[in-house]
């Protein structure tokens, strides 16, 4: 009796040990970016690229990382779902490394200077990276000074654009005929009418990012129901609070896809517009390694930008569903 006693207490005893979750998303993974380090430090480079060790190290402790968060994400709450949910992106950038490796550095199939593996392009970062430190401040400063400026003068022309319909009768068809032309088209204009080539590139900036931000603006303005200003002009409203607190909250969703576009538009022209003599900048520093046949280089620098205008992206996105917040529930 006291022997089934003692096996019924330890049975109750292995029940009430907690069950360990394992994410197995994290076990890939982890075994992606494992074998990504294999394939750089086991396979020789055909031409040195410089950082092999360094790129191996990094993504070895990625490995790392990931094996443990399969043992703990489900503690990590909200954090441990997103990082749960991107799982799959984890898994398909280790193998990205491990097939970009191989390819490149190891076989020689995508041969130098057109393509670089990824620890090539860790290497430009290391031996270059004040000099692209500096490069992304002076192209954060001219992007800034451009896309701040159009989309104010975009924002403040769309709102005339959309309410007063004699400002639209004379400034739409204009907008329109210049909305087309590439803001690059421009360059041979601004050497004439700006003292600087920095004015002339913040201009073509300005440009690129003001222009779907005036039109969208003004279409938002345009479309916000008549009901709402009857219901005002009812109640006692003047013209300025009619703007102010009707048509420009109404019509800030289509702003914001104004802003979205111009964001895109405008770092597609930072790169010509640092080119116009420009001594640095993340597009002149492209141009620059272009002439040398240094893609590494050039390979590098996109991804920065691309990081930045993905950055960048993100942030609207938090401000817009900031000031969107009163949406929520209505649309």
């Amino acid at each position: 009796m006291s022997d089934l006693a003692q096996s019924a207490e330890g049975d109750l005893a292995i029940a009430a040990r907690p069950i360990v979750q394992v994410w197995r998303g994290g076990i890939h993974a982890s075994a992606a970016w494992f074998l990504a380090a294999a394939v750089t430090i086991g396979f020789p480079d055909t031409i040195p690229w410089g950082a092999t060790e360094l790129f191996a190290e990094l993504t070895a402790a990625g490995g790392a990382v990931l094996l443990i968060l399969a043992f703990v994400v489900h503690r990590l709450g909200d954090v441990g779902r997103r990082i749960a949910y991107y799982g799959p992106w984890l898994i398909a950038i280790g193998l990205w490394f491990a097939v970009w490796e191989f390819s490149t550095a190891k076989t020689g199939w995508l041969p130098k200077p057109f393509f670089s593996p990824p620890h090539g392009l860790l290497n430009v970062y290391v031996v270059d990276g004040t000099r692209l430190l500096i490069c992304i401040g002076y192209s954060l400063r001219l992007w800034a000074l451009g896309f701040g400026s159009g989309t104010v003068v975009g924002f403040v022309l769309g709102v005339a654009l959309g309410w007063s319909s004699r400002f639209s009768y004379w400034g739409m068809p204009i907008l329109k005929l210049i909305g087309p032309v590439p803001a690059t088209a421009w360059i041979p204009c601004t050497f004439f009418f700006f003292p600087t080539t920095f004015h002339a590139s913040v201009f073509i900036v300005a440009l690129s990012a003001g222009i779907p931000v005036a039109i969208l603006t003004a279409s938002g303005i345009a479309s916000v129901n008549r009901a709402y200003y009857d219901v005002a002009r009812t109640l006692g409203a003047d013209e300025r609070f009619l703007i102010f607190k009707i048509a420009i909250p109404a019509s800030l969703p289509n702003v914001f896809v104004g802003l979205f576009m111009g964001l895109y538009y405008s770092f597609a022209v930072l790169v010509v517009a640092e080119m116009l003599g420009a001594k640095y900048g993340l597009g002149w520093y492209i141009q620059f390694q272009s002439a040398y046949s240094a893609y590494a280089n050039v390979y590098a620098t996109l991804v920065i930008m691309a990081v930045l205008c993905a950055g960048i992206v993100q942030l609207q996105f938090r401000i817009r569903d900031h000031l969107l917040a009163w949406q929520k529930g209505i649309v």
